[in-house]
């Protein structure tokens, strides 16, 4: 295909998505990846928003991200397997790709594109982490610990590595170690576990096989760092999915920055009017 025509296809398919957007608003990206779409009216804006006159090649892998943002991942696959028929070694789409499979459920093919990724660019963190997210959906926690672990020492500045290394370590019952992992996820960033965007093709796990032990482990972590309205928010998660120890923290030292709160009292004063579906509590 010539490059003239692959523009042409190219800027009509980014121009459907673009007027289809002007009707129906763009959907964020999901809660494992995001990705800033562009929402353009017109070409010339879509040009100024990546700073100069867009190539055939920037149209396309725009029209895959568009497609990712509106949760339309086959589609956006498929755009992003166009490119690497060019550029086979390309970190970054692999990468893409391997999210776009992940989100559909295919974890085995998203996988494989997250090594493809890995060998492309032994030092991309995005990759390594992303991998480690497909070991913890197979139950596989030791193996995402260690990819987490190498992911942060290639970015330590990122909160969700942390976060994502907290879960694993979690799921694995190494308590002191998760609770540690969440501490530096917050000092890092309060909204690590509000927020629903972390700018970037990075996955964020957010799913644990004992909700309410892990709400109640989360409220420990932010009574540590002494933030009371964030602690009584995830007592309540916990109290309401029914978690049994959870007025173990009247006598928890975890608890005892913000023990006093109104907020949090109020949470542990209320006799959960639920039953109990969980007899495990947290370990110091």
């Amino acid at each position: 295909m010539s490059q003239m025509t692959l523009f042409a296809v190219s800027l009509a398919l980014l121009l459907t998505s673009v007027s289809s957007s002007a009707q129906q608003p763009l959907t964020p990206i999901s809660e494992h990846v995001n990705r800033t779409a562009v929402n353009s009216a017109s070409p010339n804006q879509a040009q100024a928003t990546v700073g100069h006159p867009m190539t055939p090649r920037e149209v396309l892998e725009m029209h895959g991200d568009i497609l990712m943002a509106r949760k339309e991942y086959p589609g956006a696959a498929t755009v992003y397997l166009q490119i690497l028929e060019a550029e086979p070694k390309n970190a970054e789409v692999l990468n893409k790709v391997g999210v776009a499979y992940q989100q559909i459920g295919d974890l085995d093919r998203s996988g494989r594109f997250y090594k493809r990724s890995m060998k492309a660019d032994k030092n991309f963190a995005s990759a390594v982490n992303n991998y480690g997210t497909v070991e913890y959906e197979k139950k596989h926690y030791g193996k995402s610990i260690s990819l987490y672990k190498k992911a942060i020492v290639l970015r330590p500045e990122l909160p969700t590595l942390y976060s994502n290394l907290g879960y694993a370590y979690f799921c694995n019952k190494e308590y002191p170690e998760a609770l540690t992992s969440f501490e530096k996820a917050l000092t890092l960033d309060p909204t690590v576990f509000d927020r629903k965007a972390n700018g970037g093709t990075v996955v964020q796990q957010r799913s644990t096989p004992d909700p309410g032990l892990f709400y109640f482990f989360v409220a420990k972590s932010f009574a540590q760092k002494g933030d009371a309205e964030h602690t009584a928010h995830y007592l309540k998660l916990a109290r309401d999915d029914g978690y049994a120890g959870l007025l173990t923290a009247q006598t928890d030292p975890g608890f005892a920055k913000v023990i006093k709160d109104p907020g949090v009292q109020e949470v542990l004063h209320v006799s959960p009017a639920y039953a109990s579906n969980s007899k495990k509590t947290v370990q110091n």
